[in-house]
């Protein structure tokens, strides 16, 4: 079966929108982090890519699960009763959250995004509100924006690939005025854990050891004391979990490569034999494997709330 089936099968188990966006200025690519765990530079690229891969058209093909998420969002965005005159999207990729955004809630959004490509992917015309591009890390969001700049700031799944995360949200807290609104979503511990042991499992088959294939994730029970340790208030943490079921891992792989969710471990391993993915195929089909022969792959989000209380 092609990994068209694959995402066809995807996109129908739920409902989803469509989304979009673009770009403009600088990008500064180094990371605040005291310890680098992910290469910030690779995964660019990687997104990059992504972005440009047959014209756009297989990054469109997989957007279900951003998609997916920043709906998910937007219900709880609907739960608060108040209109922000600008909302800053925060590693907005193509703007899949702004793309939901209307007049209800804001007349404009500022999308941040390390990936040119992925940020100038789709048109204006695609929004429903003003919308301005900045190219830049999300490292470098206080210095960007400054202090006591704005309403609200969301993020939707980009939070995974920060090196210093108790770092960005202190400044997401420092950027956000007195009774500001940070809403976000993150992928949790437990993302593909069906590939990852599966991994594991052929790797120490075929070639006697193990290498990180899968990047390390944040627990959810983490998120709350980040949070808080960052100066942010009136905390809501919830976890949840979104299932998407493939013809194969082979499937799965290319759409997590055309999403720019790639490994971008520092010091990963570039290469991997092909009977150890072969065996990794059939290991998660024997162990995780549907009865219809399909294959599931358990994404874990982790949703966060929170007001900043006026000192």
């Amino acid at each position: 079966m092609t990994s068209r089936v694959a995402r066809t099968i995807s996109i129908q188990a739920r409902k989803y929108a469509s989304i979009s966006a673009s770009v403009s200025p600088n990008l500064s690519s180094h990371s605040t982090g005291p310890f680098q765990v992910f290469d910030r530079e690779a995964k660019r690229i990687q997104r990059n890519l992504a972005a440009l891969r047959d014209g756009g058209a297989s990054s469109r093909t997989v957007d279900y699960l951003r998609t997916e998420i920043a709906d998910r969002m937007m219900e709880r965005l609907t739960d608060i009763k108040r209109k922000f005159s600008t909302i800053v999207d925060l590693g907005s990729g193509s703007g899949h959250f702004t793309k939901l955004l209307n007049p209800t809630y804001t007349q404009k959004s500022i999308m941040l995004d390390p990936s040119r490509e992925m940020l100038h992917r789709d048109s204006d015309s695609e929004f429903q509100v003003q919308v301005d591009r900045i190219h830049a890390d999300e490292e470098e969001l206080l210095h960007i924006l400054g202090r006591e700049s704005q309403e609200a700031i969301v993020s939707c799944l980009s939070l995974h690939w920060v090196n210093d995360l108790p770092g960005v949200l202190i400044q997401v807290k420092e950027v956000l005025k007195p009774d500001g609104l940070f809403l976000g979503a993150m992928l949790g511990g437990d993302t593909l854990f069906e590939l990852r042991t599966s991994l594991q499992l052929a790797e120490v088959d075929r070639e006697g050891g193990i290498s990180p294939h899968i990047s390390p994730m944040t627990d959810s029970r983490d998120i709350s004391s980040l949070l808080g340790r960052a100066g942010l208030t009136l905390l809501t943490v919830d976890v949840d979990e979104v299932k998407v079921n493939y013809p194969s891992m082979w499937e799965l792989v290319d759409d997590l490569k055309s999403m720019g969710e790639s490994n971008a471990i520092v010091g990963r391993r570039h290469f991997i034999h092909r009977d150890t993915l072969a065996a990794a195929s059939a290991i998660y089909k024997e162990l995780h494997g549907n009865e219809d022969g399909t294959i599931p792959a358990t994404f874990q989000i982790i949703f966060m709330a929170s007001f900043l209380c006026p000192s």
